[in-house]
């Protein structure tokens, strides 16, 4: 029973709290603004999604040893108020990528939204796999997390992306 309790409490907080994943933009998410992705269409399992909205470098905050960059200042305004639902899970690596045990870049195009939640994944084929089986992935990843999360941030570069987003 308390073992239930405690796997219930694990899956209803968000993936978070390393160190975030920060590619050569100097930013979060490679400078997309994460609140915007809550206002896009998103496609349906199987399509690519719509490209995400880049932030301003004149317009950031900083949130969990990152800076995360954003459109309008109402959408900073939002994040501030509630940035563990805006920021991707698992600090911005690839969800599909920690489902199997380690911590490589998340690539800001490759989204999806499940449960109010932002996921990124690494590339097409690995949105594929992870689309496979959603849920059970998030599962998994979820059940890996606690015991990657203390490893330091990713440093790869996100493969075949370039972003654009600013730098700083």
């Amino acid at each position: 029973m308390l073992r239930a309790l405690i796997l219930a409490a694990t899956l209803a907080t968000p993936a978070l709290a390393g160190e975030q994943y920060v590619d050569s933009t100097g930013f979060a998410v490679s400078g997309y603004d994460v609140v915007a992705y809550r206002n896009l269409a998103q496609a349906p399992v199987g399509s690519d999604q719509p490209a995400p909205v880049p932030g301003r470098a004149d317009l950031t905050a900083d949130w969990n040893g990152a800076t995360f960059a954003f459109a309008t200042p109402e959408n900073r305004e939002t994040f501030l108020a509630d940035p563990a639902r805006y920021a991707p899970q698992f600090d911005g690596h690839c969800a599909y990528g920690v489902s199997k045990g380690g911590k490589v870049p998340g690539n800001p195009t490759l989204w999806r939204i499940v449960d109010d939640r932002l996921y990124l994944n690494i590339t097409k084929n690995v949105v594929g796999f992870w689309e496979e089986d959603i849920p059970g992935n998030i599962t998994l990843a979820e059940g890996n997390w606690p015991g990657i999360e203390p490893a330091k941030a990713s440093t790869n570069p996100i493969p075949e992306f370039s972003s654009s987003a600013p730098t700083k």
